[in-house]
């Protein structure tokens, strides 16, 4: 029996490398070297084997790539780095803005650019150790996004294997339904009843977020892999040791491919801004020959070591833009023009259309920004204009046909008071916009209560637009911290919330008292304090009370916090009825302190920065950020001399070498799990 198992697990892993080998050649390469038929005898006699024999199954055999029961939800992930979104270039003007802002930043260096397709799919990302896949997630918020691994198995086009055991490596790429799947996928779905899918993009979202991995098999999704987000290479790549990391972007993509990955063929290196330009404006057209939807370009620069110089803003790398192509256009007719009152404020007029037929979807409203633009293109009810989607995403009026015009359109004026309460409008000093001046105008109230409740906020389930309207006009709420007043009796009255919605929805705003000091910052509604400075925020003062008092220049100082940020966060403490609202949510029990200040001490690792290098035994990558953070202290993706640790597993890379230059404490993993009480 002994001697039987040794040989059926020699030939399954034979057969497991066999159909790899070919998975590479079909699914990267696009150069099948055996018929279909040939493919799925290997399948089967490989199948035949691991159902003979259980012990023989592995994580990444091609037989698990469809498997399981399904999920009942996601978990969530942190990245090794954050997924940041990219700038835009919308015309070639804006293409040379961007390059004349490397070059300032670069003085006299060369640079060069790689250009790759903007695919429109769903990003993602692949974390490996030792050439094994082993968690695949969703951007998310570009911190934080949720685990859908074995979906991502179904993919063809992901290597379970790699064809070599680098140690660790996070890839980056696009998940993306081609055209042809996409037809089918719809054709099946008007067959059954279904509502149909409005492009390909939301069919690959969707089909990717299926509890069942089985569906999400069955909808034929690709994927094309864009870059790394963590890389520890190792002599797995660089076999002679005289380099640790690849160079340059083009080479990154090179590597990727030679380790199995499908890299898209068409992306090209530039010297000339001149030849640059002329290849993206040329894909304008070309795109519509491809199988998948593409909408726009990405321009790199290629040389890593000038794109660790260039940096990231808060939101988006210095290094790279997205070149957008112009947005599809139709013509419609303004049959009215309201004005919405948002959290903060502003009037925003907008558009009602004669719905039109717009990228993928169907187009009703417009946004129109403000009075200005409303003037400057003489925008009057009843004209017809030309509609687009800005960025794909937001519809915006571009130009009136005025020679449409009959006569009978009428001119639109801003009002004189808010349409809502009736307070007086202002209009500051060099801004475009006009705000309400009622701290207590209800759709003020009502939007601010929106965003509070929103799922990157407090996440508040259930307490959505049409509740939180009735609550307002109830006179039940009158902000954000009444809500933790609410009784039973005080909702069940309301419309569509009956005894269990009411009971649930009280509940789900008990559990918001416990949410991140984060989500608290973010909820609150500070213009210009989005997710990501929130983070930071609660990062660096770690109550809410020390952000309440800090200093505009205390602000400034604080990196990726800038001046606009921090004037506004000033103004936002400074206001006695904010505070006022601070002060009942303290007393309602909502948290306002970090996990790390409400251990006592702050956690045996308060403070202190780690750098993860090379695979450790007990603990993956993950595991170790999560524990390291669960106890205060902090990771950083680079050894500086502001690193107090760097934890070394089984083939470090260049953060090993460059601890030593440093004179950087390094730590095995038993003295990790030491420092860590893991013993």
């Amino acid at each position: 029996m002994t001697q039987d198992l040794e040989r059926a697990r020699e030939r399954a892993e034979e057969l497991r490398r066999e159909i790899e080998h070919h998975n590479y050649l079909y699914y990267v390469l696009d150069r099948p070297a055996i018929t279909d038929a040939q493919y799925d005898r290997l399948m089967r006699e490989l199948e035949r084997l691991e159902k003979q024999f259980p012990a023989l199954v592995t994580p990444y055999s091609p037989t698990q790539r469809v498997g399981g029961r399904p999920r009942e939800g996601f978990a969530a992930v942190r990245h090794l780095s954050p997924m940041l979104s990219l700038a835009n270039a919308f015309d070639e003007r804006e293409l040379r803005d961007f390059d004349r802002r490397v070059r300032q930043a670069l003085p006299g260096e060369q640079v060069r650019y790689v250009v790759e397709l903007k695919i429109d799919g769903l990003a993602v990302s692949l974390y490996y150790e030792n050439g094994i896949l082993v968690r695949g997630a969703t951007r998310g918020d570009g911190d934080t996004g949720e685990d859908i691994t074995e979906n991502l198995k179904t993919v063809r086009s992901v290597p379970l294997r790699l064809r070599r055991p680098v140690p660790a490596l996070e890839v980056r790429g696009e998940a993306f339904m081609p055209k042809e799947a996409f037809s089918r996928l719809n054709e099946g779905r008007e067959e059954a009843g279904e509502p149909l899918f409005a492009n390909p993009r939301n069919a690959a979202a969707g089909s990717l977020r299926q509890l069942d991995p089985k569906i999400t098999a069955s909808r034929q999704l690709d994927l094309f892999v864009y870059g790394t987000g963590y890389g520890e290479w190792g002599r797995a790549v660089f076999p002679d040791g005289e380099r640790t990391a690849p160079q340059e972007h083009a080479e990154v993509l090179e590597l990727l491919k030679e380790l199995g990955f499908k890299v898209n063929p068409e992306y090209r290196l530039f010297d000339r801004l001149d030849e640059l330009v002329e290849y993206c404006l040329g894909w304008q057209v070309r795109r519509f020959e491809l199988p998948y939807a593409v909408d726009g370009l990405v321009i790199k620069v290629n040389s890593l070591a000038q794109q660790e110089r260039l940096g990231a803003t808060m939101k988006s790398p210095r290094w790279a833009v997205a070149y957008k192509f112009p947005p599809e256009q139709a013509v419609t007719k303004v049959k009215d023009i309201f004005v919405r009152v948002g959290r903060t404020g502003v009037l925003t007029p907008t558009a009602e259309l004669e719905p039109v037929r717009l990228a993928g979807t169907t187009v009703s409203r417009a946004t129109l920004h403000n009075e200005d633009i409303i003037r400057e293109k003489d925008i009057r009810i009843g004209d017809k204009v030309l509609v687009q989607k800005a960025g794909d995403i937001i519809p915006e009026v571009v130009a009136v046909l005025k020679e449409e015009r009959t006569g009978a359109e009428k001119a639109w004026a801003m009002p004189g008071r808010c349409p809502s309460c009736g307070a007086g409008v202002v209009r500051a000093e060099g801004e475009a916009a006009v705000r309400c001046t009622n701290m207590a105008c209800p759709a003020r109230l009502q939007e601010g209560l929106i965003h509070f409740a929103s799922r990157d906020a407090m996440d508040i389930a259930g307490l959505g637009p049409a509740v939180i309207a009735q609550l307002v006009s109830a006179g039940l709420v009158g902000d954000p911290a009444d809500l933790y007043a609410l009784r039973y009796e005080d909702l069940v009255p309301l419309e569509r919330l009956g005894p269990k919605s009411a009971r649930n929805l009280l509940e789900a705003i008990e559990a918001s008292k416990g949410r991140s000091l984060a989500r608290l910052i973010f909820a609150l509604g500070i213009r210009h304090v989005g997710e990501r400075a929130a983070k930071i925020l609660a990062n660096h003062y770690q109550s809410l009370s020390g952000l309440m008092s800090a200093t505009q220049e205390e602000l400034v100082n604080i990196p990726e916090i800038g001046p606009k940020i921090a004037a506004s966060i000033v103004e936002f403490f400074s206001n006695e009825q904010n505070r006022k609202v601070i002060d009942k949510l303290v007393k309602a029990g909502v948290n306002t302190l970090t996990e790390k200040v409400i251990r006592e001490g702050g956690g045996p690792l308060n403070g202190k920065v780690f750098v993860l290098t090379g695979v450790l035994k007990d603990f993956s990558r993950q595991q170790a950020q999560e524990l390291i953070e669960s106890l205060g202290g902090r990771i950083s993706s680079s050894v500086s001399r502001n690193t107090d640790f760097v934890v070394a597993g089984e083939n470090p890379g260049s953060k090993y070498e460059k601890a030593l230059t440093l004179g950087v404490k390094i730590l095995d993993e038993n003295e990790f799990r030491e420092l860590t009480g893991r013993k």
